[in-house]
């Protein structure tokens, strides 16, 4: 693990049809009828190994960074951030095992597959919305300080062999790569970011990471001091995965970290 090295592979990005919308739709409607889709644009892209670096990590830096786990989830992200409090609200279990469902099935949706898409789990406008709709009253006095979205992504039976989670080194995107795609439900709308592909991009992974170990992503930051505000990340295909390796299964839990 303590070696640098590098593999090829491709990730999905997402061609902006400026001024066509970028949607999907978590349920049937007429409305659905030829919309453009996420995922459209396939590079190939060099994955860099982080293990000869993973104490370089920040996310207030590249928007990520590696930690030994431990289960209080709050305590453990509390010391690191600087956080007066975190908020744990979701969280989702990906095994490839789940590849039948589609990605936009209404029920269950705490049961996923990977996600082969270079995405970013909220916008400059869904991450104070989404404290709006979890903290009501609270909300307002907790937006006049810094908020930060976290997900804790980590395995939970083995190491990680095959689909392994890859992040784009926030100090090579820019924010005009982002834009965004609108998530349709039946009763309201929700906004992540999809990404441009740029040849600026650098992306990392932690291959065969352990269950004892997690991954933080930045996926909101109120600040705009110029620290990483939004982490782009996906799920990609590892040429060297060998045959036998075990099915991937990780969760991802979402948190709010309020300074």
């Amino acid at each position: 693990m303590n070696g640098s090295t590098q593999i090829r592979s491709t990730l999905n990005y997402t061609k902006d049809l400026i001024p066509k919308l970028t949607e999907l739709y978590f349920y049937d409607s007429e409305k659905a009828r030829g919309i453009h889709e996420p995922g459209d644009d396939m590079h190939e892209v060099t994955f860099h190994d982080g293990w000869h670096r993973v104490n370089d990590f920040s996310v207030d830096r590249e928007g990520f960074s590696l930690a030994n786990f431990y289960p209080e989830v709050d305590n453990f992200l509390k010391a690191p951030l600087g956080a007066q409090r975190v908020l744990i609200f979701d969280h989702t279990i990906r095994t490839k095992t789940n590849e039948t469902r589609k990605l936009t099935q209404e029920t269950n949706t705490s049961q996923r597959a990977p996600v082969m898409l270079v995405h970013c789990d909220y916008t400059a406008g869904s991450g104070p919305l989404r404290v709006r709709q979890l903290l009501g009253d609270e909300a307002e006095d907790l937006l006049s300080r810094r908020v930060a979205f976290i997900n804790v992504w980590k395995p939970i039976r083995s190491v990680v062999e095959e689909i392994p989670l890859a992040m784009c080194d926030a100090t090579t995107s820019a924010a005009e790569d982002f834009f965004k795609l609108y998530l349709r439900y039946r009763d309201r709308t929700g906004e992540n970011y999809v990404m441009r592909c740029s040849p600026r991009h650098k992306w990392w992974y932690f291959p065969k990471i352990t269950p004892e170990q997690a991954i933080l992503l930045k996926t909101y930051d109120s600040e705009t001091d110029g620290r990483a505000r939004f982490v782009s990340h996906s799920a990609f295909l590892d040429p060297t995965t060998r045959s036998d390796a075990p099915t991937r299964e990780s969760i991802e839990i979402r948190t709010i970290a309020f300074f």
